[in-house]
């Protein structure tokens, strides 16, 4: 895979989405239509099964040289080989972590991601060295059910004030994607725009289009 600082559009196969799809060819379209990283992100499943569903994931990933990310287990990205995982504030940190260090292992076995919500929240993310944050819900979403948006002026503040790769997530769509950029965003992460789209190819080929515009 290319490094995370290369990397512009993140992507998901989420469970909650995938409406009797089969995982593995969603990744496929997915690669297909252009992303860098693929989350699979499966809120409901047990251990057993995300270990299934990361092994079916993999070498279509691999394949396709882009990154697979492990949402919210860690030992599992670790088992399957999966060069990333992502984990939530009160996934790393009320579980008792202080560096990214003592999720990834010491030589590092793979890269890790951290969610935050506010410029507090990604100070102390930063402080604890992961490879790249998230800056979000930009919009409201129905993948965080509850949580209030973060709005455009967290992207304004993380394009002034953070220096690692970070995506922007929350509600992106085409339709209000030149917002995002024109914050100062140059990496977003899409779920539902994406996948509940007709055309997933198509989709992400148009956001990574625009992206690569808005990048020059």
């Amino acid at each position: 895979m290319k490094p995370v600082s290369a990397c512009h559009l993140y992507t998901f196969v989420d469970t909650a989405y995938l409406r009797g799809r089969d995982p593995a060819e969603v990744a496929r379209q997915l690669c297909d239509g252009g992303a860098d990283l693929i989350q699979l992100r499966a809120k409901s499943s047990a251990p057993d099964e995300i270990l299934r569903l990361a092994g079916a994931l993999l070498p279509v990933c691999e394949q396709a040289e882009v990154g697979l990310v492990i949402n919210d287990h860690p030992k599992l990205a670790l088992q399957v080989g999966a060069p990333l995982c992502h984990l939530g504030q009160g996934d790393f940190f009320d579980a008792g972590f202080r560096t990214a260090a003592q999720v990834t292992g010491c030589p590092k076995q793979m890269l890790l991601g951290l969610s935050t919500h506010t410029p507090e929240q990604a100070q102390r993310a930063l402080r604890a060295g992961p490879d790249y944050i998230a800056i979000g819900p930009v919009f409201a979403t129905a993948t965080k059910p509850g949580r209030p948006a973060t709005t455009l002026d967290y992207v304004r503040w993380a394009s002034e004030n953070v220096t690692i790769p970070w995506f922007a997530i929350g509600g992106i769509t085409l339709a209000n994607l030149d917002e995002v950029l024109a914050a100062g965003a140059h990496r977003i992460a899409v779920v539902s725009a994406i996948l509940d789209a007709p055309d997933i190819v198509a989709a992400c080929r148009e956001f990574k289009r625009r992206l690569d515009a808005a990048a020059g």
